[in-house]
């Protein structure tokens, strides 16, 4: 088991003001009367009440609850975490960063596929990270991290932490349980296993049971925003260990989500038929795409996600494409990073099933 940074551990930080939800629970009853914080301010809010209403309202006076509870407890009745597993936060994005912030100091090492998703590498850096890329495994088949590579950088390099987007962004691909299993086994002792798992809602073997579990020197990120339609809202858990969520309780920001998008995250898991009809719609939208373009004569990516990946002949190919796109008010991803400046990226919606919708593109492959 990897260790945490020294400043962490006992005494370490405690968080100063853990909030009127938490103090509630505490008690055992109601703190009544808010006279001692900012969370019983008599501003009306007419204007937010005749644009939103009363209802939408009531949410803003109060700060999130800090422990998220409700919606801790309505994942883990979905998805069959244990409760204290759990840690919500502002977003995915917001979770890495956190995750970074606990066991990364400034100055280790940290490493990453070259290419994959560019805020794990924004976020290192900016903590003063020493960032170290490795190459994707490319081959006819595939465009996929390598697993082998990071494990031998994170021993090569002395990795305190190693990142792994999966299923991948932006290539789609997903490594399987047992492979990322070895992967965790074959990391340095001290070295921690951060897994994306933004897309995981969306992988065919997303309800398999050993995805509930919290494991050992893991921290494990999903997001609210994809299968939840949420992304305006930042709602986003990490799965860990107990004891490591404890370490990243002490250096998260207090009150990241807001009481209305906790509210809304639990009214949208309350109705899990709406979820699940979501994640069926955008898997038949993806193979649908992805059958299309492959009719075309695309190499398009094997995809776990809410999209498709293509491989165009040349980074100058899908530079022009995607500019081309942009120009008629179409926006597709194409990475920033060179290693993977030929391949588009294409979100599985019904707008990009529009006949002709994507003709710039359409064109660049029949003409390829």
């Amino acid at each position: 088991m990897p260790r945490f940074p020294d400043h962490l551990t006992s005494p370490g930080p405690d968080n100063p003001f853990p909030g009127i939800w938490v103090l509630q629970r505490r008690l055992g009853h109601e703190i009544a009367h808010r006279l001692g914080s900012n969370e019983g301010l008599d501003m009306p809010h007419a204007a937010l009440r005749a644009h939103f209403g009363d209802t939408m309202t009531e949410h803003v006076y109060c700060y999130g609850d800090a422990e998220a509870l409700g919606v801790r407890e309505r994942l883990a009745d979905r998805h069959g975490f244990a409760v204290d597993s759990l840690l919500v936060d502002a977003g995915c994005d917001s979770l890495l960063a956190l995750a970074l912030r606990t066991v990364a100091p400034t100055g280790t090492t940290v490493v990453a596929s070259a290419g994959t998703y560019p805020t794990f590498g924004y976020f290192a850096r900016g903590q003063g990270c020493r960032l170290v890329e490795v190459d994707y495994r490319e081959d006819a088949e595939r465009l996929a991290p390598d697993l082998d590579a990071l494990v031998r950088a994170a021993h090569e390099e002395d990795a305190r932490l190693v990142y792994l987007a999966n299923p991948d962004n932006p290539t789609g691909h997903v490594h399987d349980e047992a492979s990322v299993s070895r992967l965790r086994a074959d990391l340095p002792e001290d070295c921690w296993l951060l897994l994306d798992e933004a897309y995981h809602d969306f992988r065919d073997d997303a309800a398999a049971s050993g995805f509930s579990r919290a494991l050992p020197g893991v921290i494990r990120c999903r997001t609210l925003s994809k299968a939840l339609g949420l992304a305006g809202l930042r709602v986003g858990y990490a799965i860990a260990e107990p004891d490591t969520l404890a370490m990243m309780m002490k250096v998260r920001i207090h009150y990241a989500v807001s009481t209305l998008s906790l509210a809304a995250a639990e009214v949208v898991l309350d109705h899990p038929e709406e979820i699940d009809r979501h994640i069926r719609d955008v898997i038949a939208r993806r193979e649908r795409l992805a059958r299309h373009f492959r009719e075309l004569g695309a190499d398009v990516l094997p995809s776990a996600t809410n999209f498709i990946g293509i491989r165009l002949a040349s980074a100058d190919l899908a530079k022009r494409v995607h500019a081309d796109l942009l120009q008629q008010g179409k926006l597709i991803a194409r990475p920033a990073h060179p290693s993977l400046g030929h391949m588009l990226r294409i979100t599985a919606v019904e707008d990009a099933l529009v006949p002709g919708r994507l003709r710039e593109l359409e064109a660049a492959l029949q003409n390829a």
